[in-house]
């Protein structure tokens, strides 16, 4: 029987798109107004599907162990966003004159957050300087190296690779960069054994110290994993090409004006919207269709 998850309204069905579209196959299916994923929990599998009808949010969800329901509704509830207040948000991002009519439009927009810190690093690594749908094909072929799912739903077969079968077969799996690869591979090694760890209990400032440090990882996808697995409100990506794209259509320019705009232009655009920067990334991200 589903349950229905309270959250603040307005609750924006927008996030079901962006989860859509950097769906693997065989772990996650997603419409624009659902989601459900295989997961590992610490009692055992688990899968869930929570589904907007409208109105409510809906969660479905199958646990091996009873005893991981209530970790699994939290991790749901972070994925979506749910404790966020959009009201709060709303009444600084208003105050910009491009966003506000973004704003007026879309007031419950909801900033991704995710159900596993170590697979969103992994997820930003793959995805760095590629499209959103050229990510989505080399997880898509990293599910090969995935534990079969021992509660399979539909094409839900198996769960995410892990970071040692990542580091055990991602040189045969990944097409990149050597250096990337390289990069990936060892992540994906000092998560298994435990010499990088991360997650909710971390601040921006936290993260930033364990992951800079590490070859192949940059300010980019520090504030990326900031945003989903911390949930923090109040990161901007410069340097993101949907960002610099969305702002430029947002105010008029060509996609080929939208291309020259400095990174510097647009930091001083999102010093106005402190301390919710996050969801000026989402606005930016949605009008350049990446979001």
């Amino acid at each position: 029987m589903a349950v229905a998850l309270d959250f603040i309204p307005p609750f924006d069905p927008g996030i079901f798109d962006f989860l859509a579209a950097r769906a693997v196959a065989g772990v996650e299916e997603a419409t624009a107004a659902s989601y459900a994923r295989t997961l590992s929990l610490d009692g055992g599998h688990a899968w869930f599907q929570v589904g907007w009808d409208g109105a409510a949010l809906l969660l479905d969800y199958q646990v091996e162990d009873s005893s991981d329901a209530p970790g699994l509704v939290a991790r749901v509830r972070h994925l979506l966003n749910l404790d966020h207040d959009p009201a709060a948000a709303n009444r600084v991002l208003a105050g910009d004159g491009l966003l506000a009519a973004r704003v007026a439009e879309l007031p419950g927009i909801r900033l991704p957050g995710c159900v596993d810190a170590p697979e969103i690093l992994i997820r930003a690594m793959v995805g760095q300087q590629i499209t959103v749908a050229a990510a989505r094909t080399a997880l898509n072929q990293l599910v090969a190296l995935s534990t079969p799912s021992r509660l399979p739903r539909g094409s839900m077969t198996h769960l995410f690779p892990a970071p040692a079968e990542i580091a055990a077969g991602g040189r045969s799996i990944l097409r990149a960069p050597q250096h990337r690869i390289d990069s990936i591979v060892s992540v994906a090694g000092q998560l298994a054994e435990g010499s990088l760890t991360f997650g909710a209990w971390d601040t921006a400032e936290s993260v930033a110290e364990k992951l800079l440090p590490i070859a192949g990882i940059g300010p980019w996808t520090v504030g990326y994993v900031c945003m989903r697995v911390l949930g923090s409100p109040d990161i901007f990506l410069p340097t993101d090409a949907a960002v610099r794209n969305g702002y430029g259509l947002l105010r008029g320019d060509s996609l080929a004006v939208a291309r020259t705009i400095k990174a510097s232009e647009l930091t001083l655009m999102a010093a106005q919207v402190r301390p919710w920067r996050s969801y000026a990334t989402l606005h930016l991200w949605r009008v350049s269709g990446e979001g």
